[in-house]
């Protein structure tokens, strides 16, 4: 899974580079995963599998996003995220539709 996940990540880092929007910056790097619930992201606006993670506070989910977590890789697909622009990513995904 990881293998498919780091490929993905290779086949979408053109993309994000142009990313202006925290939307547009989501939908080149983030949706893949977080709009499926692949390998168990949470998915946007699911307020119930946000709230334990949400719980570990931000720092951490930053953390995770850049280090990796579980099947999440390193970056989260997002080379170039800043700790803002992950932050302002979470909480994007995090907040209900």
């Amino acid at each position: 899974m990881k293998k498919l996940l780091t490929v993905a990540a290779l086949a979408l880092c053109a993309g994000v580079a142009s990313a202006n929007s925290v939307e547009d910056r989501y939908n080149a790097a983030c949706v893949f995963c977080h709009s499926t619930g692949a390998a168990g992201a949470p998915k946007v606006g699911d307020q119930a599998a946000w709230a334990p993670r949400l719980e570990k506070g931000m720092d951490t989910l930053i953390k995770h996003s850049k280090e990796g977590f579980g099947a999440m890789p390193p970056r989260g697909m997002c080379m170039d995220c800043s700790d803002d622009e992950y932050r302002a990513l979470i909480e994007y995904m995090s907040k209900s539709k």
